[in-house]
């Protein structure tokens, strides 16, 4: 089934019925989804779909090219011709987009690139001088993102200003996630994109069939299950030294957040660590947050962005010897499905920010940017976080939000810490106060809302 990405799916089309020459980018994550949409794509249509190999040489990704071509114009064929050079399969695809709309996908342009160094400027010949004017569709697709945006889209690129569009292909909301499970109750769906993050890939590994933890159950903690390891697979396929970058992730979960702790933690110079964790963040596995309204510095702080990679780095690592020895079931209730709604904190913040963000037209004023923010209280001498910190067109006002992922009702007391809170973020400004919760309010609180002091937003409310 195809889910979600209608909107892309719509533009495309819009593109391809114009007729004209079309350089479409599409990058993202892997496990995403891009190549599921240009498959959904070229449904229907003449393609000639060329997926680079990973470990491939210049001379095994002309072969694949080849065969792509070459099963083009004989569908039937069971044995393939390789050209010469790439100079000579490009010009066959110039052949072919003389006189129909053709589509031309390249899979995995990164790894095309590294074998194959001078395939950009190749492609920006073409472009320039032939397919400019043909009714070529090219689609290069990518998952390397730092590669995609400084060596397609970036500057210094053979290939900046040739592209006609681009598409960068973001995880699914956890509205959209819930769309995979319709016959879940909206907790457990919850749960799937908290565990997920929104990756279909992993949404449909998962299977949640009813029983959600029965799901983790099979499919993080058995060795012989692909989400088992997916993490490591990941690292392995991306970067060089996987065993250095996998220290670097463990350490954060562990609870280092600043470039000293995870540089002490792992044992590596800050220089070094500092490139680390700029990969990472460049696959979106990592991010680098500072407090609301403040700029980069002392307070900066690392996390992990990736839900999928949360989960399993702060689950399966733990519970290694449980796994290995076939006794996870056993103390599964203990060990994990205790912790989940704690562990659901961050991932019920994003929820909280992206519904904020959905309905921001319904608000009233105009969020600019949301996020946390984190700071000093002078007076008591100790540290205070605030969930949600919205600012907007106007500096001197704010949101300010808190976001419960517990099972029980949220009182009086959470709005009035949360009135505290924003004290210390700054005083003489405007505040509109925003609850979320996932088990309800008390109806002392419910009477608050009723005075138009706060607005309380429920879990079911948010689905």
């Amino acid at each position: 089934m195809f889910y979600c990405r209608n909107e892309e799916l719509r533009k495309l089309n819009k593109r391809y019925d114009a007729g004209n020459f079309e350089c479409i980018v599409i990058y993202g994550r892997r496990r995403v989804g891009k190549t599921t949409i240009i498959n959904e794509f070229c449904k229907g249509k003449p393609t000639v779909f060329f997926s680079a190999l990973l470990e491939g040489t210049a001379k095994d990704n002309l072969k694949t090219l080849s065969r792509a071509i070459y099963t083009y114009n004989q569908p039937d064929a069971t044995d393939a011709p390789e050209y010469n050079s790439f100079d000579s399969a490009l010009n066959e695809i110039t052949r072919l987009a003389e006189n129909e709309r053709i589509v031309f996908v390249i899979d995995e342009y990164p790894y095309l690139a590294k074998s194959y160094p001078s395939i950009s400027s190749r492609i920006q010949h073409l472009i320039d001088h032939t397919w400019k004017d043909s009714k070529l569709f090219l689609i290069l697709c990518g998952s390397s993102m730092s590669f995609m945006e400084n060596q397609v889209l970036g500057y210094q690129s053979p290939l900046y200003g040739r592209r006609t569009g681009q598409f960068k292909i973001e995880p699914l909301t956890y509205k959209e996630t819930a769309v995979f499970n319709p016959e879940l109750d909206n907790v457990t769906n919850a749960f799937v994109y908290g565990v997920t993050g929104g990756i279909p890939h992993y949404i449909n590994k998962l299977n949640v069939q009813g029983d959600f933890d029965n799901a983790l159950l099979e499919n993080f903690f058995d060795r012989s299950a692909y989400l088992f390891e997916e993490p490591a697979n990941l690292l392995k396929q991306e970067l060089r030294e996987p065993a250095v970058y996998n220290s670097v992730i463990t350490a954060i979960a562990e609870g280092a957040s600043h470039m000293n702790e995870i540089s002490t933690k792992t044992g590596i110079e800050t220089g070094p660590c500092s490139k680390y964790l700029s990969v990472l963040i460049n696959l979106g596995i990592l991010k680098k947050e500072t407090p609301m309204t403040e700029k980069p510095g002392k307070k900066t702080i690392y996390s992990i962005a990736d839900p999928f990679f949360r989960f399993w780095y702060r689950f399966v690592p733990n519970n290694m010897t449980p796994i290995a020895s076939g006794r996870m079931e056993k103390i599964y209730d203990k060990a994990v499905k205790a912790c989940l709604n704690d562990y659901m904190g961050l991932i019920f913040e994003k929820m909280c920010s992206d519904y904020l963000l959905y309905y921001a037209d319904e608000l009233g004023f105009q969020i600019v940017d949301i996020g946390q923010w984190w700071g000093t209280d002078s007076v008591e001498k100790k540290q205070v976080q605030i969930d949600l910190v919205g600012s907007t067109d106007n500096k001197n006002e704010y949101l300010i939000g808190s976001c419960k992922f517990r099972n029980e009702a949220i009182g009086v007391d959470e709005f009035e810490l949360l009135k505290k809170y924003a004290a210390v973020f700054g005083k003489g400004k405007t505040y509109h106060y925003y609850i979320f919760s996932k088990g309800g309010f008390t109806e002392g609180l419910k009477a608050l809302e009723k005075k138009g002091e706060v607005k309380l937003i429920a879990l079911e409310d948010m689905y």
